[in-house]
Formats: C-alpha cells, structure tokens, sequence
C-alpha cells in the first residue's frame, strides 16, 4: 500500500522545510507520497519549495498562480494521488507526523475507512493560552457538538487538520469549498453517505496569529454555513 499525504500551505517559509523533512523521516510499513500545493504563497515558501524538495522523487509540488485556500489546494492535490490511503498535513507544525503510525493503524487493518486525529480525545485538558486560543477552543467545541448533532457521528474534534481517508472513499465526495470550510463540507459529505468516523488521539501544539495561525472568527461561521448547507 502506498500512502500519500496532502500538504496545503501558504506563506510557511518558517516551517515549510521542517515539516516536510519530519514527514520524510516517519518510519512507517508502506511507501509514501507527498504531494504539496503551494497556495499562492508572498513569503520564500515557494523558493525552498524549488531549492530543497524538486529533485525528490517522493515529493510532488504544485503551485497555484492566485491564492484560493485550503480546500482548493486538496482539491488540486487530490488529482495527483496514486496511493490508496490518502492523510491531510498543515504545513506548520501543529501537527506531528509522527502519529501517522496510529493514525493509518485502523484502516490498514480494516477497522474503518476513514480517521480523524483528536486533539481532545482522552485528555483531561486541551492546552490553550491566551484569550484567542481560548475562543478557538470553544469554537471547535461548539461547531463538533453541532456537526455531530447534524451528520449522526460521535467526534470529539471534528474539525481537526487530521482527516485520513481511503482513497476509493475519498474520490466519492465531490470536494466544492474553497477555504477552510473544507473541514465541515467532508465530513457532512461523508456522513450522508453513511460512513461512520472513528478517532485516535494525537499530539497537538497550537500556534497563535503572531507565530502565522490563519483560521479566523469568520470560519467560524463560515464552517455553521456549511455545515447546514450540505446537510
């Protein structure tokens, strides 16, 4: 089996290089693929990009010529995966590839066809610092209580970078957001077709909007919209 990883990013020239060396040094069974989409970026992300993972046989890179968001970029990717099991990876490091061992674990043996990593699952306390952090935290609360109400599922955090798929699942949603609203339109698309999510806990380090955070109060909203709208 081959696993390919999608990496969205967007002005990450402080982070871009690191997290694309962590995913190369995870030590997993299967092969691997990396496919990154650069979103436009203004900053130097697209100069490493060229500089230190073009000649890497492992690695596809792609660029977007106008900043679109997120969901575009898997949308792009998404037309470039050869493997059959299919991870979503944040360019920052918020996200510690490390757990794609546990992540793929229930998949690789039939367990499920598709896995979210929870930031909250089996924690006693979700680490937030900061009066923004905070609000994010309760947002995410309130849109996963929300989504599990809406789509019949039982997630802890549904709104996490982490979504990992089979790609015979994945290619039956017809991906339509654009920006972060991705998250919401997935796994309503999902639970309609009658797909059960199941969830590991993962690592979590959250970065603030000082540090590069670019998930905002309006995705918030945004994520209720979509959430009803495909519903």
């Amino acid at each position: 089996m081959k696993l390919s990883i999608i990496v969205p990013c967007y002005n990450e020239e402080k982070t871009i290089n690191e997290i694309i060396n962590k995913i190369l040094s995870v030590n997993i069974d299967i092969e691997k693929e990396i496919i990154i989409v650069d979103d436009c970026s203004q900053d130097k992300t697209k100069k490493i990009l060229l500089n230190n993972f073009s000649n890497n046989e492992k690695i596809k890179i792609f660029f977007h010529t106008k900043n679109s968001g997120k969901g575009a970029a898997i949308k792009t990717a998404k037309k470039h995966v050869t493997g059959e099991i299919i991870i979503i990876q944040d360019a920052d490091l918020e996200y510690d590839p490390q757990d794609y061992g546990k992540l793929i674990s229930p998949i690789i043996n039939n367990k499920s066809k598709i896995v979210y990593g929870s930031r909250v699952l089996n924690k006693k306390r979700y680490s937030a610092t900061g009066f923004t952090s905070k609000l994010r935290v309760f947002g995410n609360h309130l849109l996963t209580i929300i989504s599990n109400y809406l789509n019949n599922q039982k997630l802890t955090d549904a709104h996490t970078c982490y979504k990992v798929f089979l790609k015979e699942v994945f290619d039956k949603i017809n991906l339509e957001e654009n920006d972060f609203a991705f998250c919401p339109e997935v796994t309503t698309k999902l639970s309609k077709l009658g797909y059960k999510i199941i969830e590991v806990p993962i690592s979590y380090r959250g970065r603030d909007y000082n540090e590069g955070k670019k998930i905002k109060l309006i995705d918030a909203f945004k994520a209720l919209k979509t959430l009803v709208r495909y519903r």
